[in-house]
């Protein structure tokens, strides 16, 4: 594990309107004061949102004085396709790509060219050499659909191999799980970094709904507490902050290299959750 001074990353999702990236706009002016390494903006296979990242990715890059960090998923997608994005990316000086798989949208059957992660990170390299610093999907709980533990990790071990820099986790509420994932990467010879994404506790329903699709697991006590404060959601914010907080502490404690914070485009909980950080930490100023 490093012990060197964290880096903090945030990721975005493109506005759907104008008034949408207005208030993106200050979203991410708000969080610069967490001086993070970057902004990543999140990507829609097979064209659902490729032009708001687009815009959205110039727009950071531009006016934010932190770098962008564009996710680009390859399913769905054709290999002159991805070129061209690249080749764009390049062209205004983007030098992080989170590389992903993605979800084939509902309705496409082509999956495209490149099929699975570690094959787009291999395009990358062959067509962009070095110029872009890779980050990679990591599953600390184990992909949702991958067929067991074991084969999960050798399909992260692909996409290092293939030239992936870094790593950003799925978000979980079991900081075990991420010592034990570093654990085994360590037993297969993996030395990347890779940093865990937070997620905010803000509004159980929501944050249920969307696990259960992603399969990111909340455990039982955590869902139980939670369910426990009802439509109180000046409590469950609070709550959320407390263990979420708390986890954050550990990770870092344990020798994780840094936090991506998952905002979904609101200042305040990965701000909080920062500030609280900081004030633990003698090498972080506020």
């Amino acid at each position: 594990m490093r012990n060197t001074q964290p880096s903090f990353s945030c990721e975005f999702f493109p506005p759907k309107s104008e008034e949408g990236a207005a208030r993106l706009r200050a979203t991410w002016q708000a969080l610069k004061a967490m001086q993070p390494s970057y902004f990543s903006v999140t990507f829609g296979a097979g064209g659902s949102t490729q032009e708001r990242t687009f815009t959205t990715v110039a727009e950071i890059q531009r006016d934010s004085g932190i770098e962008a960090a564009p996710h680009l998923s390859c399913i769905g997608s054709t290999r002159a396709q991805i070129r061209a994005i690249l080749e764009d990316y390049k062209a205004q000086g983007i030098r992080r790509i989170v590389a992903l798989r993605g979800d084939l949208p509902s309705g496409m059957r082509d999956p495209g060219e490149l099929r699975y992660a570690n094959e787009l990170v291999e395009f990358i390299r062959e067509v962009t050499g070095d110029w872009f610093h890779i980050e990679v999907a990591a599953y600390p709980e184990i992909h949702p659909q991958a067929p067991s533990a074991k084969a999960d990790l050798e399909n992260f071990a692909r996409k290092v191999r293939a030239g992936a820099d870094a790593a950003i986790t799925q978000y979980f509420y079991n900081v075990d799980a991420y010592f034990r994932f570093m654990d085994d990467c360590e037993r297969m010879g993996l030395d990347i970094p890779v940093i865990p994404g937070i997620m905010p506790i803000t509004n159980y329903t929501q944050l249920a709904r969307f696990s259960d699709a992603c399969g990111a697991e909340i455990p039982r006590w955590l869902r139980k507490r939670l369910e426990g404060f009802g439509d109180d959601a000046e409590s469950i914010r609070a709550y959320g902050l407390d263990v979420v907080g708390e986890m954050c502490e550990d990770l870092l404690a344990g020798g994780a290299p840094g936090l991506h914070f998952y905002t979904m485009n609101q200042v305040e909980p990965s701000l909080s959750l920062w500030q609280r950080v900081a004030h633990t930490r003698p090498d972080m100023e506020l």
